[in-house]
Formats: C-alpha cells, structure tokens, sequence
C-alpha cells in the first residue's frame, strides 16, 4: 500500500486555502473514490482524470484509488483541482515520484492536455501567503500566475510534460498532437485593451465636464438627470480616461478579480486601467451585486472595484439591485452569504447614475411636451432611494446642448489635458492624506472632516445654514465638504474656500431642484 500526496488551493470568493490531496491504493476491487466534499464539477474529475491518465500513457492502477481532499469538512468546487488529484494518484501506483509541496492547478482534458481555470491569479496569492512557492499550471494560464511575486511557476500543456519533469518513464509518455483552433488556440489571440473615447467628443457642456472632472479627481459618485440626447451616456463613458493608472497593489486586486470572474480568457499582465462595468438595466441582482448558485460569484459591482460602475437609465433598475448598491458604497466591499460558504469582494467603485427627468424624457424647461403624469413621474423615480441619492456626491442637471456650443469652432478639451488635471488633483489629495491613511477626498472619515480637515467657519457659513434649514443630512454635509476639498484641489488652493463650498452646494442639491 503506498500514498501520494500533492497540494491544491480551494477558493471561496477571493480568499483561498490550502487543499491536501491525497491518494491510496488499496487492496480491493477496482474503484475510484473522491471524499472532501466535493461538487458536481468536482466529482467528474475522476473520469477525467482516468481518460486523461490512460491517454497520457500511464493508466491509473487498476485497484481501488482513494482520494482525499483535506480537510475534509471544507465544501471544493471547480475543476481546478483535477492536475493535483491525477499526480497524487500517479504517485501513490509508483509512476511518479513525490513533486513535494509544488502546487498543481489546473483542468485536465480526456486527451490528457491541460485546460486553463479560473481564478489562478488569486490561487497563487494564497498559497504563495501560505509559505508554497513552486506552481504547475496550464501553460495559457503561466503569465498570469507569474504576475505574483516569489512566485515559481511552470506552464505545461500536457500530463505527459507534467509526469516527463517527475521522473516517469519516458518510453511510455503519450504526448498529445495539437489541436488547431482549439481552447488553447483561442486563449492566445489577444485583442488589446479596448479605445476609451475621448473627452473632446462632447460638445458644450461645460458644467458637466467640470462635474465629470471633479468626480474624476476625488473619486466621487455622481448622478445626472437630463433629457435624452443631451449627452450623459457621452460623458460617463468617457470617465475612465481621465483617471490615473492603478498603482500595483490596487492593480493586483482589479486582476485577481478579473481572473476569477473569467472574461474568456486569462490574465497576462496587471490591469493598470480602471475597468469600466455598465450592466444593462435588465440585469439581476446576482449579476450586479453578484451571487449565483454554490459559491457567490462576483457581479459587475465588483469587477469595477477601482474604477466606474455605470447605470445608464438608472430609474429602469430593480429597486432591490439599486438598494443593493448602498452597502459597498459605504464599505468598499460585498459580503455576499450562502448556504455553500461567505464571500467578500472588494466593491470600491464610482458610481454613475443617468436617468431622464420623466418616463418620456421631456419634462425639461416648462415640460409642455411631456405627456407623464405626476403619478408617473414619482413611481419612475421612486427606485432611486432616498438612502441611496443621499450616499451620491454629485447631483448634476445635465441640459440640451445649445446651438451656438454645438457648432462652436472652440476645440474641447481633450481627454489628456483633464487627465493632467486629475492626476495633480490626486497627488495633493496623497500627500496630504497619507498620515490619515487615506487616498481620495472620497475616502476621508466624517471625523476628519469635521476636526483636523474642517475649513474655516467663513468657508461653511452657507453650508450650516443648509443643514440648519434640514435640507442636508449629516452625510450630505460631509460629502459636500469632501467635494470642495477637491475642487479646492483643481484649483490648487490650500484649503476650501466659500467659493468651493457653495460649488459643491450647488452640485449636491442641483439634481434634486430639477
């Protein structure tokens, strides 16, 4: 009787823990046993991985083979634990020698290949915390696990290579012919990073701009309500090329969660843009906020952690999907329960709301055009919840573009010139809050705001005579004050002025007046 043992990793959102794999053989009947707790996918692994054996040139032992995930009370999912589950086996019949605490995660194919997975970027950041250095992975998924640093990884495409560099016989080995337009073949066309448009498409809109850029540069939410046509789709697809590149550990995060949520194909780099998510407004809650069936899945909240959640007609949302959104906009996080394990996934976005005045967009101006009813007015804006439009910075009245604007011979800025903008705007908000631990205006606590970063009492009088006549909440009067810090910031001034405070009045009450 002899045992193999190897190591995988079980993910439960993005944290991972590290999975004993082990295998006996024993004397009896032949059979193949999976304990751990293993779901559907998972238990499949064993004719996968007796097909991909045999086909490999080294058949399993044609006794009984007894699998264990350790430990054992842990729910596994997924077929990343199949390259693991086929070296212990080959291991414990003798065919291979021990690979030690090398970390094996891949899926393997009844033709004995490798099939990439997802989620190795975090995989490997797991086990790499966890002391485990070495890796074998599917070759399309080698420049991804390569991305975490002290990290030693092999990319392989077959069993047979996996089993050549562990001391089995190479007379035996069954290498696989290539497959031309297979899975490995469509994992190696890369189609670039998409164009992001550019700021100088939009035409007038002066205020908008300055509020896009401001958003842009303390991270702010913001909400614009405007007839159709009038530009607001323009100006918030155009947010994430204004903001600056994600710094390495922020970079780290947004792939990991791209790697999990599996895009098509895998990582090969960092993503160092923010990433841009705008779900239409049919879409579920689980595929907004995240969830699914088994273990929770990361929604589109989620994969524009550092970057722009964009809700385009806003209003048309499930209420519960927009009420969803108030949590991680406090928190920068979703912690999302199931019956098969808890996953928390960082939700550190910008969120963009565009909505029309009305269900026909024509109330604007005297709203002669409009055919809603008031009764269709308030039942069309009542998904946007008070408790939510409160926790947005930003309440912009976006307003048809004039004429003269549109055909004005004045070139807009472009989207590089408000980019140098931000990224000063950024730099003097880093430096000033890096003893408060903190990076953006966005981010600064009430506290702060209200002791060691409180402008003078000249600055706020017209604010404090707002939350005197209760027009402001106690976070209303915050976020005002966290948007003039950076509008004070734009303009390079040292701390807010009255002129920045009622700026940031306007913005944060001009939504609600229109």
């Amino acid at each position: 009787m002899s045992l193999g043992r190897t190591y995988g990793v079980g993910l439960v959102g993005l944290q991972g823990r590290m999975v004993e794999v082990e295998a006996d053989i024993g004397q009896s009947l032949p059979s193949f046993i999976l304990l751990g707790l293993p779901d559907a996918s998972l238990n499949e692994s064993r004719d996968r991985v007796k097909s991909a054996a045999k086909n490999a040139g080294l058949p399993l032992s044609r006794r009984r083979i007894t699998v264990n995930l350790m430990p054992a009370d842990v729910p596994k999912h997924g077929s990343g634990f199949d390259l693991a589950i086929a070296v212990a086996a080959l291991c414990a019949g003798g065919a291979l020698r021990s690979p030690g605490r090398c970390v094996f995660l891949a899926e393997l194919g009844l033709d004995s290949r490798l099939r990439p997975i997802r989620g190795v970027l975090p995989a490997v950041m797991a086990a790499v915390a966890a002391g485990y250095t070495d890796f074998v992975v599917a070759e399309e998924n080698a420049a991804e696990a390569a991305l975490v640093p002290s990290a030693r990884v092999r990319g392989c495409s077959s069993l047979a290579q996996v089993a050549a560099g562990l001391g089995a016989d190479p007379e035996l080995l069954v290498f696989p012919a290539p497959v031309a337009g297979g899975a490995g073949a469509e994992a190696e066309e890369d189609p670039g990073v998409p164009a992001v448009p550019d700021l100088s498409d939009v035409s007038g809109q002066q205020e908008a701009r300055f509020a896009i850029e401001v958003a842009a540069a303390g991270a702010h939410h913001l909400l614009m309500t405007g007839p159709p046509g009038a530009g607001k789709t323009m100006l918030a697809e155009r947010l994430p090329g204004i903001l600056p590149d994600l710094p390495d550990d922020q970079a780290m995060e947004v792939t990991a969660i791209h790697s999990l949520a599996w895009q098509g194909r895998p990582c090969r780099e960092l993503l160092r843009r923010p990433p841009f998510q705008s779900p239409h407004h049919t879409a579920s809650t689980a595929a907004v906020i995240g969830g699914g069936s088994g273990i929770p899945r990361p929604g589109a909240a989620s994969r524009a952690h550092r970057g722009v959640l964009f809700l385009d007609e806003a209003p048309e949302y499930e209420r519960r999907v927009l009420d969803g959104l108030r949590q991680p906009l406090e928190s920068g996080q979703l912690v999302l329960h199931r019956a098969a394990g808890t996953a928390v996934y960082p939700a550190r976005f910008q969120l963009i709301l565009a909505a029309n005045p009305c269900p026909c967009g024509l109330a604007t101006g005297k709203g002669i055009e409009c055919t809603c009813t008031p009764q269709q007015r308030r039942r069309y804006f009542s998904r946007l919840s008070g408790p939510l439009l409160d926790r947005v910075d930003l309440q912009l009245s976006v307003r048809r573009v004039a004429l003269g604007d549109y055909f004005s011979t004045e070139t807009p800025e472009t989207s590089s010139t408000v980019a140098e903008r931000v990224h000063s705007a950024r730099h003097l908000q880093k430096e000033r809050l890096r003893p408060l631990n903190c990076e953006t205006n966005a981010e600064v606590p009430g506290g702060l705001l209200r002791d060691a970063l409180r402008p003078r009492p000249k600055a706020t009088a017209a604010l404090d005579r707002a939350m005197e006549r209760q027009l402001l909440t106690a976070r209303g009067y915050d976020r005002v004050l966290r948007v003039a810090w950076t509008i004070a910031d734009l303009a390079g001034h040292g701390t807010p002025d009255a002129d920045d405070v009622g700026q940031a009045l306007g913005f944060r009450t001009q939504g609600a007046a229109a």
